[in-house]
């Protein structure tokens, strides 16, 4: 770490930044089920019923996270970390 590089460490926001780190690590597993569903959809190996239950839970988790972003004041992209040339660690949000 250089001189000009510090830690920002405030007690004042420790709750919101625990809460931001968690929310991110959550939507990153959240995006990598979605699309191992809708691989397996893709493919055809599944029942309607089992292709409904899908739907309905990703919808469900999808639901949920917005509620927790805004219990605690976050939006989509305070949950999107930024890996430099590697991309951004999350989907863009969906519109």
């Amino acid at each position: 770490m250089t001189g000009d590089q510090r830690l920002a460490l405030d007690p004042e926001t420790a709750d919101h930044d625990l809460a931001a780190l968690v929310l991110t690590v959550v939507e990153l597993l959240r995006q990598l089920m979605e699309r191992q569903a809708l691989r397996r959809v893709d493919e055809g190996d599944l029942t309607d019923e089992q292709v409904e239950k899908i739907g309905l839970t990703l919808m469900t988790l999808d639901r949920r996270m917005t509620e927790l972003r805004d219990h605690f004041g976050l939006s989509p992209e305070d949950l999107n970390l930024d890996l430099g040339p590697l991309g951004t660690l999350v989907d863009p949000p969906r519109t």
